[in-house]
């Protein structure tokens, strides 16, 4: 038996790194089959709901309803905004009338499904201000919709990035 053989902490750490491949490598098959089993027509209207959800959001921004963005939302909904700021749930419904949209256009949208929860990811070309300024331009964007009772489908989750294009960066690096 070599040294290292004998030593018990050694010897832990290659049964946990073995532990953890094998615990990553069966989270990796379960999570590419929760849908598997699910019937394609049910597929479809899970995908359905969703893009609907993606309309009602779209429409709430644009008209400033509160009322709309609000059923929208979980109660522990969290957004990491383009400037980087969090913003709960509370603070998204009152920034709501802060932000003007005059056009938004949804492009490139992918939905994803893991159990319960959706993954949507968007590129949205948009103009508009803020108290601080235009806004226009395009942003890429991950919503997270997780089911609550069957068929009821809150944001839990939500961030957004500007696409800058190229000079954009030699711009931003002067400010």
């Amino acid at each position: 038996m070599t040294r290292s053989n004998r030593d018990p902490w050694k010897r832990r750490q290659r049964l946990g790194a073995g532990r953890a491949a094998v615990a990553a490598l069966a989270l990796a098959v379960g999570a590419s089959g929760l849908m598997a089993g699910v019937p394609k027509a049910q597929k479809h209207e899970r995908r359905h709901e969703i893009d609907h959800l993606e309309e009602v959001w779209r429409d709430a921004m644009l008209k400033d309803d509160t009322a709309a963005m609000s059923g929208l939302l979980a109660e522990d909904y969290m957004a990491i905004t383009p400037t980087g700021t969090l913003q709960t749930k509370e603070e998204a419904l009152a920034n709501l009338h802060r932000v003007h949209f005059t056009s938004m256009e949804v492009s490139d949208r992918k939905v994803r499904f893991y159990g319960t929860t959706a993954l949507v990811t968007s590129t949205a070309d948009i103009e508009g201000t803020s108290p601080d300024g235009d806004i226009s331009g395009s942003y890429r964007y991950t919503r997270v919709y997780v089911e609550g009772p069957p068929g009821v489908w809150k944001i839990v989750s939500f961030e957004a990035n500007k696409i800058l294009m190229p000079g954009d960066h030699a711009a931003a690096d002067r400010k």
